[in-house]
């Protein structure tokens, strides 16, 4: 009888827990993943895929590893934020939270403040277990950015902050709108989607109600000529329908509908004051919604409180993940995401049934696959994708004992439990550190950068008790 021979691999890690997210969501308890070079080639049960495989290097992790795909986050702001982290306090609304403290703060960068922040955001991603993120935008010179985020080595969708409404009388409005357009147009030919790159550019626009009609649409048929999706802030506060109501005689999401700018390539943020035909609309189009609870919570937007998230996943929207800002957020940790999305609607409606865990794992990795146009490539752990993958230390207190590995993953476990990932095939985290950067350098350069912007902007940061 012939044997088929083993197939090459790279590298096979044996006998861990295995979460793949696959089609039939198979859990392994004793599993085993082989990858060859930036692809996986095996996943299964530990004998099988040994028995399968020929690996140059071979890792055990016997009692040891839980597996999953890397995460996705599908919104956060890597300049702007993390190097000022914290400074905004918890009791500001939100127009005083963007108006009188984010935006002076992001106005004072510098490009290279703007590598530092993007840097210590890819870090602080990769050492949580997040693999890919999309951005909400870079503020100042996205050339900067990109060269500082290929040296951490993680994938992400990235591009200029981009608004052309005209706010004051004497602005030009058709030049705006031409400027806005061609920064579209330059970012994504210097950094197309085609060809398989870790980073490629999507038009980010700001949103809410900063872009034109007209910007919406060049920005929808370029996305589309060009195989980019598009990031945009909307409806995080009742001003972003209120405005359109106003203008337009249309709530913002139904506007957009009529401009014919939904659908799968859109990536919408926030998406808390909605109605009814709002969220049909929603479903309909199979335009993806990116949900920021702990933004939402700390910002008192209302999520529990009017927010239609259950109605949305009950309709079939896909629901994602971010983390936004390190100022409303204030931490890139999905997993802490995916806790508090798990308990927030079970709480506000008292319905256990809603956000399983099942169901908030789906929204870090998969759906948030889906909504970054990758899902043939990244968010389950499968033969043929890309080798984006995570190991997650059991020796941890919170990992034991262990009976169901998601509700492990989503209530009790957090990333800094996240021992090593894998992006592209690549070892980027290892045993608790970046195997590409120096660690302790970029925190001294976050410090003096943070220092150096907040001076520049002049805010001081407050605390209701004395710090001596």
């Amino acid at each position: 009888m012939d044997h088929a021979e083993p197939a090459r691999a790279d590298l096979l890690i044996k006998h861990c827990w295995i979460v793949t997210m696959n089609g039939d969501r198979e859990v392994f308890r004793d599993g085993a993943i082989a990858i060859r070079d930036d692809r996986i080639v095996a996943v299964g049960q530990s004998d099988t895929v040994e028995r399968a495989v020929a690996a140059g290097e071979v890792i055990d992790g016997s009692n040891r590893f839980v597996i999953t795909p890397g995460f996705v986050n599908c919104h956060i702001h890597i300049t702007g934020e993390p190097i000022t982290r914290g400074n905004v306090p918890d009791d500001t609304d939100w127009a005083t939270n963007v108006f009188q403290w984010l935006v002076p703060s992001y106005l004072a960068q510098t490009p290279g403040d703007e590598q530092v922040s993007a840097q210590l955001a890819a870090l602080e991603m990769l050492r949580t277990g997040t693999t890919c993120f999309i951005e909400a935008g870079t503020i100042l010179d996205l050339d900067a950015v990109v060269d500082a985020l290929a040296q951490t080595g993680i994938r992400g969708r990235v591009g200029q902050w981009v608004q052309d409404r005209a706010f004051a009388p004497d602005d030009d409005q058709a030049m705006l709108t031409r400027q806005a357009i061609a920064t579209i147009e330059q970012e994504l030919a210097r950094y197309p989607c085609a060809g398989d790159p870790l980073l490629a550019a999507w038009p980010c626009l700001v949103g809410h109600n900063t872009a034109t009609d007209d910007l919406w649409r060049e920005a929808t048929a370029m996305a589309a000529a060009s195989g980019a999706g598009i990031s945009a802030h909307m409806s995080a506060d009742p001003a972003d329908p209120e405005y359109y109501l106003a203008t337009s005689g249309r709530r913002a999401i139904a506007h957009l509908g009529d401009l014919g700018v939904l659908g799968p390539h859109l990536s919408l943020t926030h998406a808390i004051h909605l109605d009814d035909e709002e969220v049909a609309l929603l479903a309909a189009s199979g335009t993806n919604v990116t949900h920021c609870p702990m933004t939402a919570m700390k910002g008192a937007y209302g999520a529990t409180a009017v927010g239609r998230f259950p109605e949305m996943a009950h309709a079939g929207v896909n629901l994602q993940l971010g983390t936004d800002g390190n100022n409303n957020g204030n931490a890139a940790d999905m997993m802490r995401a995916m806790f508090v999305t798990a308990g927030l609607f079970k709480d506000s409606r008292r319905d256990a049934s809603l956000f399983s865990a099942y169901k908030v794992l789906e929204m870090g990795t998969i759906n948030g696959a889906q909504g970054a146009g990758l899902a043939d490539s990244i968010g389950s752990l499968e033969p043929g994708k890309k080798a984006d993958f995570v190991l997650h230390d059991r020796d941890r207190p919170e990992w034991r004992p262990l009976f169901n590995a998601v509700n492990q993953l989503v209530y009790s476990a957090d990333g800094r439990g996240v021992h090593s990932v894998w992006v592209n095939g690549r070892r980027v985290v290892d045993t608790y550190r970046s195997t590409l950067i120096d660690e302790e350098k970029l925190y001294a350069d976050a410090e003096a950068a943070g220092a150096a912007v907040l001076a520049r902007a002049g805010q001081q940061t407050p605390s209701l008790w004395p710090v001596r």
